[in-house]
């Protein structure tokens, strides 16, 4: 038996499409029928990695008796949260306003006409721990829809309203640029502070999520303001998650969160995001202190997604599960006997003595391997590890998400292109410029960007972090390769960004292009969340195209833009560290070097003088032919060097 999901492209959707519940995609048909039929929708949302999405999944969804009360009362529609995140952003945005908190799997329900009345995340099959059983809370809402539906319509309304509101009170609330970046940032030095794990790094209690823009937050910070607290704060998060399991130690990599304050247990699931935030996290602190765990993590990091989640087209996949055969992480943890018996008895018990691998175990009687107790991060046991890696391989296989988003994708081409500034392996840049390539090919039809690509098939126009993060990505291989072809790609795709997603009246840039929105509201997100928003990464490209470019234009834009952010920011800025790092970034430019190559072709001549290996956290570069204010000294490839708001002499050395 198949649904409606059947000849969708979307892996989560297709995981549902045998489900016994007759699922429809997000369409107009699926409304239609609900009016029709007069029946209330229920939609829920998720992701193909989630747990609680696949227990929910099992429990109700394939249950014929739960698949027959959806069926005979509701029009039940499936959504890919990273397919649509506008959908997701709205109505997890109504979840939060009812209950409180939000989540994946994300259960909504609502009226025809798109308007909710009533949402949760997981609910089990019975009534456990306070939650309602989902086949009595199914009853409740058919019942509630038959005989008391002006009370569910009349809530419909309220939360619509309230969140209408909401948006517009939070956008129109903007005020002039004057140069505020530095105390919001110090605001949000003050609370990262406030809340940090001086035992076992990181901030807040469990769990704890990487965040890495904030760590680069703090990296930037200790650097502007000479502050070697906010640097130890960033330092020893990273530390201690390269030690805690959180860290892949056999296969490299990292999982999306801790469970535990320690970073020991994670939540298995690998996402390309998290991994990219953390390789440029990891590069930037190493070019901060030269301390060679940084450059390792970030290379290991990196070496994981190269082997695991790159397509032979030179795309990036989106996730790997952290279920196998029914249990969360049974993939990735071991037992001593296991050890043992693949190292033998003498290199086993080195191996367990390191990572934390004893008899008892450290997880539910097994064990995750980790160094926080032995601390040895520079251990020799590399032999070991790739015979550890390939019986592991055997045991199962990890579920992959098999989709190419156009922002994740942009994101690894952003941070391999910053890894290859720190290590100088060549290799990193061209998997950077290879994804590019791959975005251009089978996301882009000269026209707009797509936000998915799957088995063949593009899905979906593309979203604001579309469009910012692929300008990021050109950005940051432009300042790895001094190719201007990137800079101008970049420059085309921010101003399509401008043209595409600007709110002219209030402020600030949509989520969907105005006229493709279909939904209540069109959000306008500005909070840093497990990914930077939309919003502030724009501010960043705005202030980096500034930085290169000099244009008067770039300049007015990143004005506006971190004018209308620092106003939704005063509140609670350590939520907005992107932005911060923007305003930063913009009020206090890093090193600014244009370079006049005696031959007009850059790439030898910078290399020849190690200027990458020296600016590869941040510099604005910038090549152009002799003429005008910009000459040759000597004859020679001539720098001009400009920072701390003074520009020195041109110089044939860029030191």
């Amino acid at each position: 038996m198949s649904n409606h999901l059947v000849n969708e492209t979307s892996p989560y959707l297709l995981q549902h499409a045998d489900n016994q519940t007759d699922w429809y995609p997000w369409c107009s048909e699926a409304f239609e029928k609900a009016r029709r039929e007069d029946k209330p929708v229920f939609l829920s949302i998720g992701y193909s990695t989630c747990h609680w999405c696949h227990v929910m999944a099992h429990e109700s969804f394939e249950n014929p008796v739960t698949a027959a009360l959806l069926n005979n009362s509701f029009i039940a529609i499936k959504v890919d949260r990273e397919e649509r995140p506008d959908i997701d952003s709205v109505y997890m945005a109504v979840c939060q306003a009812y209950t409180g908190s939000g989540g994946w799997p994300l259960n909504i329900f609502m009226t025809w006409d798109k308007k909710p009345f009533f949402a949760g995340t997981y609910f089990p099959p019975h009534a456990h721990y306070g939650m309602p059983g989902f086949n009595n809370l199914l009853d409740t809402v058919k019942e509630q829809w038959e005989s008391n539906r002006d009370s569910l319509l009349k809530s419909a309304e309220q939360i619509t309203r309230q969140l209408k509101i909401q948006k517009n009170s939070s956008t129109e609330e903007t005020c002039s640029w004057e140069g505020q970046t530095a105390g919001m940032a110090d605001n949000a030095f003050h609370i990262f502070l406030k809340t940090f794990d001086n035992e076992a790094g990181g901030f807040g209690s469990a769990p704890k999520f990487p965040s890495a823009h904030n760590l680069l937050f703090l990296i930037l910070y200790s650097i502007q303001n000479n502050n070697s607290t906010a640097f130890e704060m960033a330092s020893r998060t990273l530390v201690q998650m390269r030690k805690g399991g959180i860290f892949d130690h056999i296969g490299y990599g990292f999982s999306r969160y801790s469970t535990d304050r320690y970073f020991l247990v994670p939540h298995f699931e690998k996402m390309l995001y998290d991994n990219a935030m953390l390789i440029m996290a990891y590069s930037a602190a190493y070019s901060v202190s030269k301390e060679e765990v940084f450059l390792d993590t970030a290379v290991k990091t990196a070496d994981y997604i190269l082997r695991e989640m790159l397509s032979d087209r030179g795309g990036f996949y989106s996730a790997q599960d952290a279920d196998s055969e029914g249990m969360e992480g049974k993939f990735y943890i071991w037992s001593l006997d296991e050890i043992i018996e693949i190292l033998g008895k003498e290199k086993g018990d080195e191996f367990a003595k390191v990572f934390d691998i004893t008899s008892g175990g450290n997880f539910e009687g097994m064990n995750i391997p980790n160094l926080l107790k032995s601390g040895i991060i520079n251990n020799d046991y590399g032999k070991e590890t790739v015979k550890l890696y390939n019986y592991r391989k055997k045991r199962t296989k990890l579920y992959l998400d098999n989709k190419h988003l156009a922002s994740w994708n942009s994101l690894m081409a952003s941070a391999l292109s910053m890894l290859y500034r720190a290590s100088g392996i060549k290799k990193y840049l061209d998997a950077a410029i290879k994804a590019v390539q791959f975005i251009e090919e089978n996301l882009y039809n000269g026209d707009k960007l797509y936000t998915s690509f799957c088995n063949g098939k593009c899905s979906g126009s593309g979203f604001l972090d579309d469009y910012v993060f692929y300008t990021t990505a050109l950005i940051e291989i432009y300042n790895s390769t001094l190719d201007k072809s990137f800079l101008d790609k970049a420059s085309y795709f921010c101003d399509e960004t401008v043209k595409r997603f600007a709110d002219n009246v209030n402020g600030g840039y949509f989520l969907s292009e105005p006229a493709n929105n279909e939904l209540f509201i069109n959000p306008k997100e500005t909070y840093d969340g497990a990914l930077p928003s939309g919003n502030s990464v724009m501010a960043y490209n705005l202030a980096r195209l500034y930085g290169i470019t000099q244009k008067d234009s770039y300049k007015m834009l990143a004005e506006k833009q971190l004018a209308f952010i620092m106003a939704n920011a005063k509140d609670y800025p350590a939520g907005y560290s992107m932005s911060l790092i923007s305003g930063m970034i913009y009020e206090n430019p890093p090193v600014h070097i244009t370079i006049v190559s005696e031959n007009n072709t850059d790439r030898n001549n910078v290399d020849k003088n190690g200027m990458k290996q020296v600016l590869h956290f941040l510099a604005d570069i910038k090549v152009v032919e002799e003429g005008g204010e910009y000459s040759l000294l000597n004859n020679k490839t001539t720098y001009y060097v400009c920072k701390n708001h003074a520009c020195l002499p041109p110089s044939n050395e860029i030191f």
